[in-house]
């Protein structure tokens, strides 16, 4: 048999001053069970920190043809293509090629290096893409926060960002790779 993946809801408070953007998002993420908390928590911050009426979870570890996180036009097109990880240098040219923007949130500082220094020089080549790499700490940090049911908070005020529970404030350490 089969497991199943663990159910979370987070309602999310976003104030980006960087973007002007000022929402709530009633989200309700899955956990596959391959999946880390680690992880989840990062797609929790990636769809925070690209937040709009029309950006969705997708399918994710279910779905080879999906990213974590997108966003699609009125017209099914992929305007934003979210990965989460350290995903393969072809994997992301195809994404390239199928949307107007891809941006990857990659951590795990021992591979992270390995997997960047292996294919920056391909990745440079791909004019839509942006990656960042989030900080181990940081990591650790939302792992923290994760519950079964969230009550969050995310800020962005001059590029500084702070996810917070209301008891814990995250201060979020990443660099911008590409």
């Amino acid at each position: 048999m089969a497991l199943k993946a663990t159910i979370f809801k987070a309602d999310i408070d976003i104030a980006d001053m960087d973007r002007h953007y000022y929402a709530n998002h009633v989200l309700t993420l899955a956990l596959h069970p391959s999946e880390t908390q680690a992880r989840l928590m990062l797609r929790l911050l990636a769809f925070a920190l690209n937040a709009s009426g029309s950006l969705s979870f997708t399918r994710g570890l279910s779905a080879d043809d999906e990213p974590d996180v997108w966003q699609k036009s009125l017209t099914d097109e992929i305007d934003l293509w979210i990965e989460i990880g350290l995903p393969d240098e072809r994997r992301l040219r195809k994404a390239s090629g199928r949307s107007k923007q891809v941006r990857v949130y990659a951590y795990g500082s021992r591979g992270l290096d390995v997997w960047w220094d292996k294919s920056a020089k391909e990745f440079n080549r791909l004019d839509n893409l942006r990656v960042f790499a989030v900080d181990d700490a940081t990591i650790t940090a939302l792992e923290a926060l994760i519950e079964r049911t969230m009550q969050l908070s995310l800020t962005v005020q001059d590029g500084d960002i702070w996810l917070s529970n209301g008891i814990t404030n995250v201060p979020i350490g990443w660099r911008v790779l590409k």
